[in-house]
């Protein structure tokens, strides 16, 4: 028996998968006032939470338990969306993080500005910035993200033991808007390869991260911040939907963008179409610091030396491989081979030329493809390791 399923044809989402009337219907929906009781305000869909009123909630169990139901049932099943206004009742960290962020910035020029869904120019961006912050700043870094509220939201949709990354976006005047997309995971990858992942994964993907925006400076709609289409995480073949024309298009006419105050902050479930806005401001530099808050799950149960064993492996392959199958190579491959981009080294790993760097597994097939000795092959590979560890 294949019990509530459905039909076994729908494991897996193609273009037939895809109706934009259904995805016009839901986005078209109104967020029930009464499904945010504790938002001081409902601006375009997005519920607003006062965080000088609230605060004092995060210090009380009962009131804290309740105030991360309601953002992770916004979340999940409301609009996708959750504004904190005021989330740091002090900004003197922000204004000095403001400092070192453009201070990285400015000793990174010139490097990859590989960015994802957005060419370069205007756009100035900080890999890693959470990891730059604390090694330049201690102090700071321990202000900053010494957050409560932060650390509550994140824990609203994740559960305790999340793991906090941080990339730093600067946007001057005139620079141009990001295509709408979603985000990381499945967001992150090739449409073909994203339609190799059973459709349960595209349900899953959007409770492994959650995305969020810390203001660094006042933005007006003018400056660009980010266009959102409140209740699109609930689309189920989203992953694929958002890199269609007609899907594209309903978003631009349909999308919403919420202006912030320095010391604002904005969290999306990754699902979320979504896409920074430009900046058509002439006085402007947009800065926000992008959160992206992964849940500690997606850990495997054991500490694997793939790179040992891709060593090991490759010179048997390139011996035995006549006679086995391609997809027997496949196979093996894949078990002793990092098959995933993630975690890297943005800043000397870029993702040039695709959506997400080059993978160990893609790395050993190009080499059997090519024939290169055992040398060339194991040469490449440890520069891959240095550049996805630097």
């Amino acid at each position: 028996m294949r019990g509530e399923g459905g039909h076994i044809g729908e494991m897996y989402f193609d273009d037939a998968s895809l109706d934009i009337g259904a995805f016009r219907e839901l986005t078209g929906q109104s967020l029930d006032p009464a499904t945010a009781p504790m938002a001081s305000e409902i601006v375009s869909n997005i519920p607003v939470y006062d965080m000088g009123a609230l605060r004092p909630a995060l210090d009380d169990p009962a009131r804290r338990r309740a105030l991360l139901a309601e953002w992770g049932w916004g979340l999940m099943h409301g609009s996708g969306i959750v504004a904190l206004k005021g989330a740091y009742a002090d900004t003197a960290p922000i204004d000095r993080a403001t400092e070192i962020y453009e201070t990285i910035i400015a000793r990174e020029k010139g490097r990859s500005g590989a960015d994802h869904f957005a060419g370069s120019g205007a756009n100035d961006r900080a890999w890693n910035s959470l990891q730059k912050l604390c090694l330049e700043d201690p102090a700071c870094f321990a202000r900053y993200f010494g957050n409560p509220a932060i650390a509550a939201v994140s824990e609203a949709w994740l559960g305790p033991g999340y793991q906090m990354t941080a990339q730093v976006n600067l946007v001057r005047p005139g620079g141009k808007a990001q295509q709408p997309h979603r985000d990381y995971h499945l967001g992150f990858m090739t449409e073909e390869r994203a339609r190799a992942y059973p459709a349960h994964v595209h349900d899953l993907s959007p409770v492994l991260t959650l995305q969020g925006a810390i203001a660094h400076c006042d933005m007006s709609v003018e400056s660009g911040p980010t266009k959102l289409l409140p209740f699109s995480q609930a689309y189920r073949p989203g992953y694929l939907a958002y890199r269609h024309e007609a899907f594209r298009a309903h978003f631009e006419a349909h999308y919403v963008q919420l202006p912030l105050k320095k010391g604002d902050a904005v969290f999306f479930n990754p699902a979320l179409f979504h896409a920074a806005g430009d900046n058509v401001t002439t006085d402007v530099a947009r800065m926000a610091n992008l959160l992206q808050v992964s849940s500690p799950m997606g850990i495997a149960l054991e500490r694997i030396d793939r790179t040992a064993m891709c060593l090991a492996l490759y010179p048997a392959l390139r011996e035995t491989r006549a006679g086995m199958s391609e997809a027997e190579v496949d196979a093996a491959i894949a078990a002793a081979a990092d098959g995933y981009s993630f975690p890297t080294n943005l800043d000397t790993d870029p993702p040039e030329g695709g959506l997400a760097p080059k993978t160990q597994a893609a790395l050993m097939h190009e080499a059997l493809a090519a024939g290169w000795d055992d040398e060339t092959f194991a040469d490449a590979l440890r520069a891959q390791e240095i550049r996805r560890m630097a």
